[in-house]
């Protein structure tokens, strides 16, 4: 009898006991609607709308939102077929209730999963990055504490200016990287949000890289000094995402 008390008693508590992060479902948006876009729009948008509910892309590559909800630059993807890059989607996705960016980011993803079964893995590869450490001087971003505004983080503002709004490290560090088409390595430590303004200097173009693309070192030297984060272009270690497993949204 004794034993059998026990056994009930055992029983209960499991059942009671919280679910782990192991067995918890994956955040998904409540619906979503994912169609091949009919626009003919050379460039796709991607954003998350005021109010935290709803996310939308109009004329979006696969490859695209992969790069913006992971944030992670081009050459950081490995493998899968070629409509990734070529093939435009229309979505409109919408949680149950307000959400987070970062919740909607996570809803995002499993949205990449579910509706274009996308599957992947990750590998460490050593190549050209940029890495991104705290300057000497301090940092001399803002901190920007408030709640999410669900808008771009960082928009132009005039000739050469760019202004950012409640701005994390993962988001700075992937615009940079975006423009420049390397890897991040971000080694900066620090969390939360920030607000700053950065003018860039001029192009000049008597100064070039040697593969012919814009000189680098003064739009460095501008973040350098302006916000207080260093950016060195070398050689380190890059996580990148390897595709496995990809198809189009809506086949079987």
């Amino acid at each position: 009898m004794q034993r059998r008390a026990a056994r009930i008693f055992v029983a209960a508590i499991l059942a009671a006991a919280p679910v782990t992060s192991q067995e918890k479902k994956p955040l998904a948006f409540e619906v979503a609607s994912i169609k091949p876009s009919q626009g003919n729009q050379p460039v796709g948008g991607i954003r998350a709308m005021p109010g935290g509910r709803r996310y939308v892309a109009t004329n979006a590559t696969l490859r695209l939102m992969i790069q913006l909800m992971y944030k992670v630059t081009n050459n950081q993807i490995v493998g899968g077929p070629s409509w990734i890059n070529t093939e435009p989607w229309d979505v409109n996705a919408e949680a149950e209730r307000p959400m987070t960016l970062d919740q909607l980011h996570e809803m995002y993803k499993t949205m990449l999963a579910d509706r274009f079964g996308l599957k992947f893995h990750h590998e460490t590869r050593e190549m050209a990055a940029l890495v991104f450490t705290v300057d000497k001087s301090g940092v001399k971003m803002k901190r920007n504490d408030s709640p999410e505004p669900f808008d771009f983080p960082i928009k132009p503002d005039g000739e050469g200016k760019m202004v950012g709004t409640h701005v994390n490290m993962e988001y700075f560090c992937w615009f940079v990287a975006q423009r420049l088409n390397l890897p991040v390595a971000d080694q900066t430590g620090l969390d939360g949000f920030y607000d700053f303004t950065l003018q860039l200097p001029p192009p000049d173009p008597d100064r070039v890289r040697e593969n012919g693309g814009p000189d680098v070192g003064d739009l460095f030297a501008a973040i350098r000094e302006q916000l207080g984060v260093r950016v060195e272009s070398r050689k380190a270690p890059v996580p990148v995402m390897v595709i496995d497993e990809v198809k189009r949204a809506g086949e079987n």
